[in-house]
């Protein structure tokens, strides 16, 4: 499948304080696409979605290209979800579809929870947001980056880790790749740590959108016995657990998430 054409528009927001750049692709009902710690990257999986919607992928405040320190704009979660509902409001987007993946996930719960009317359906990736004693969530950001494809995959040799630890042949373009990473790592953890739970747990009985958690089952990162916990805490929720899948399903189980994700949605 080729890549969509890719646009890409900035919107002001928060007073006219914090530029957001969004890209967007395909044709149909709108679809919000909000993305994991280390940054959007437009992949085959959102490829899929544009074939069928019109996919908003929003770079968090201070992922872009040219505007890393966007990230001191705003300093609170509760505040950066209102800041992405003044986006979704000036895009002109009309009860969207919601998907997001990891912190993305966490950022589209916190969205449905404040805003329960806000989405059409809602798609949450191995989502962050919840943490037990029992099943603590792995530091991420202090993980060096030749050690992530271990923590993310369930195979940490096949091709889609060993892509993420090597996206180009180029030694230059890898370490600007690791460079907008780790940046990127700061500015989304700005908002999940020391621990990445900021009290969701007690705002999602407040999500009443139909909502689909999708979980690998050998997830390092976030374990999936939280897929349960979500599930017990959403009204309206289904899972799907993704057998031989660590974080990221959407790339390393690409046809088992699309399949489900399709299910839900269709």
């Amino acid at each position: 499948m080729s890549t969509p054409t890719i646009t890409e528009q900035t919107i002001d927001v928060w007073g006219g304080r914090l530029a957001i750049t969004v890209k967007v692709a395909g044709a149909g009902t709108p679809l919000l696409y909000l993305h994991p710690a280390a940054g959007l990257a437009w992949d085959p999986f959102l490829t899929h979605l544009a074939a069928r919607y019109t996919v908003y992928a929003p770079e968090f405040p201070g992922t872009s290209e040219g505007n890393p320190y966007a990230i001191h704009t705003i300093d609170t979660l509760s505040d950066m979800v209102l800041a992405y509902e003044e986006l979704i409001r000036a895009l002109g987007l009309d009860h969207p579809v919601v998907v997001g993946q990891s912190f993305g996930g966490m950022l589209a719960a916190e969205l449905a929870a404040t805003f329960p009317t806000l989405p059409d359906k809602l798609v949450l990736l191995d989502p962050i947001g919840l943490w037990t004693e029992q099943a603590p969530v792995a530091n991420w950001i202090a993980t060096p980056p030749d050690q992530l494809p271990a923590l993310l995959f369930h195979d940490p040799a096949g091709a889609a880790a060993q892509a993420m630890l090597a996206p180009s042949d180029d030694l230059e373009q890898q370490q600007a790749a690791a460079a907008a990473m780790v940046w990127a790592f700061g500015c989304t953890g700005k908002f999940a740590w020391p621990i990445p739970d900021r009290g969701l747990r007690h705002r999602l009985h407040r999500v009443t959108a139909p909502t689909l958690i999708v979980w690998g089952r050998n997830d390092k990162l976030v374990s999936v016995d939280y897929a349960e916990q979500f599930h017990k805490l959403i009204a309206d929720s289904t899972v799907t657990v993704i057998d031989d899948c660590g974080h990221i399903p959407q790339v390393e189980k690409l046809d088992d998430t699309v399949e489900a994700v399709d299910k839900f949605l269709l």
